[in-house]
This record gives C-alpha cells, structure tokens and sequence, in this order.
C-alpha cells in the first residue's frame, strides 16, 4: 500500500515506536526492504538520496521501479516513497515523479531562508497529497556531498519550522551520517527532550542511524523520534556478505558468476538487518 508518511508517523508517534526508513541503491535493495516489511507487518519508508537517484538514472526510473517492484510483490504494509536530504529543486522534482514523501533540507541556508523555502515546499508537497520533513541543525557526516559537524539544533528554531506544516522534523542532535568516530560523544538527550517539548506532538526524525547503540535509539524513541533513518550500515552488510561469497569461490562453482546468484547473499543480508532494525524500533505487527 502506496502512501505518504504523515499518518504512520503520526500513529509511531502516538503508539511510542518509530517507523524505519531505509535507504535504496537498486533493485535488490528495493525487493529486501519491501519483502522484510511485509514478514514483518511493519510500516516502512524507502529513502532515496539525490546521489542514489543521479546513479538510477534519474527519479521517474527510481519512481517506476519501486512502484512496479510493489506491485508485483503484492506488498499490502503501508509504505512511502521519500527523498532523503533533498535540495530545493530535488523536491521539486521528486514530488513530480511521483515520489510520495519528500524531505527538504534547509540546513545549510541562514534560518530565514530556511523558513522561507520551507514554507513554499510545504504548501506545494501538501497540494499534491505528499509529505514533506525538514531539518534544522546540520546532521555530522557526509551525505551525498552534503556535509554537516554534527551540531545541535536550536529548540526555538525548530519550533518555528514545526509550524510551518511539515509532517516531520529531522533536528540534529549529536548525531552523523556514516559510521560514528571512536570518540563520539553520543546523542545530546538534554537538546532532544528541549526539542519535543518545544514541537509538540511532531513526529521528529533520527538521521545516521548506522552505530548508534540500541540503548541511546530506545531512549530517542521515548523522547519523541518517530523515524529512524538507516543507510550505511545496510550497505556494510552487504558488502560484508558479498565478499564472502567471492572470496569463498562460490562465483567459479558451476554459474555462480550469474548476478543473480552472486547478489542473493548480500540482498538476504540487507533483508535480515532491515528485519533486525524493525524490531529495535518497535515497529513489527505495526501495519
């Protein structure tokens, strides 16, 4: 079932679990994320960077195969379509292609500008029945060229752009994309919980998922996270499992060269860490 995030959100939110949203680099990934949602009755948002999208070759195809793999999969658990970290025009493009989530991320822009962006995106995503997340505080680490120090949001900005309409808010608290340097200092609690008080009842959005110890992801969950965002550890796991299969030589036995073959272990690997990371969020039997 094709939809846009804000309602599953909304029931996340209230329900005190968070939905996952899980990064997608071709059709492998695609078919492991929406088989381990449907085993699992869970909801689930497929994220799409503009990076992932370029390499696709462009959002109409990203579009056309998720909702032609969706259809022919039989997938019944509600799921959205959502550009990850997206740029003022990405969105644009995105919500023509049929995308059915949208993120804008205003980060880099001064708050005025951020807010003003925001507000035009929010009132044309919300035209077309697509929902829109934004974000204030850079998340650390580097996506797709987009690159953050890991700081943290101010609670009286991120009010303000909570009021603008967005269906969710990605607000940075400590947290990086890719995998977390060993002096990490950890997630700032003290700034989220300043966050949830200052937003309500807006779902709010944990970025950089890969690494964050289970505790510290539990603990975000009570404090208002309603959407956890996993990219690289995915792709970890598959390479991981990839690489046994070669280094095994599994690919010279009889046609185990065929790429069908040779990607089965690491899409069943992506299968299995989705599955697991459904089940830290609390998200099973959710649909």
């Amino acid at each position: 079932m094709i939809v846009n995030a804000a309602e599953m959100l909304k029931n996340a939110k209230a329900g005190h679990y968070a939905v996952g949203h899980f990064n997608i680099n071709n059709l492998e990934w695609t078919k492991a994320v929406l088989l381990a949602a449907e085993e699992n009755h869970s909801p689930v948002i497929l994220g799409v960077s503009e990076g992932a999208g370029k390499y696709m070759t462009g959002f109409k195809t990203v579009s056309a195969m998720v909702y032609a793999v969706h259809d022919s999969l039989g997938i019944t658990v509600p799921m959205a379509l959502h550009l990850d970290h997206g740029s003022y025009d990405g969105v644009k493009a995105c919500i023509e292609a049929g995308f059915t989530s949208v993120m804008f991320d205003g980060s880099s822009y001064p708050i005025e500008e951020n807010v003003e962006k925001t507000k035009e995106l929010v009132a044309l995503a919300h035209s077309k029945g697509i929902s829109i997340e934004a974000e204030v505080g850079a998340i650390g680490g580097e996506e797709d060229g987009v690159v953050g120090m890991g700081e943290c949001a101010d609670p009286d900005e991120c009010e303000r752009v909570a009021k603008l309409g967005v269906d969710m808010l990605a607000a940075g608290i400590g947290n990086i994309h890719g995998v977390y340097p060993a002096n990490w200092a950890g997630l700032s609690f003290d700034t989220l919980d300043a966050i949830q008080k200052k937003t309500g009842d807006m779902p709010l959005v944990l970025h950089g998922g890969t690494g964050i110890p289970d505790d510290m992801v539990r603990r975000a969950i009570t404090l208002g996270v309603s959407k956890v965002n996993v990219n690289t550890e995915c792709q970890l796991v598959f390479a991981e499992a990839t690489r046994k299969y070669i280094e095994a030589g599994k690919d010279q036995q009889g046609k185990g060269f065929d790429p069908r073959k040779l990607l089965a272990p690491g899409t069943d690997a992506i299968k299995a860490k989705v599955a697991e990371k459904m089940q830290l969020f609390g998200s099973v039997n959710k649909a």
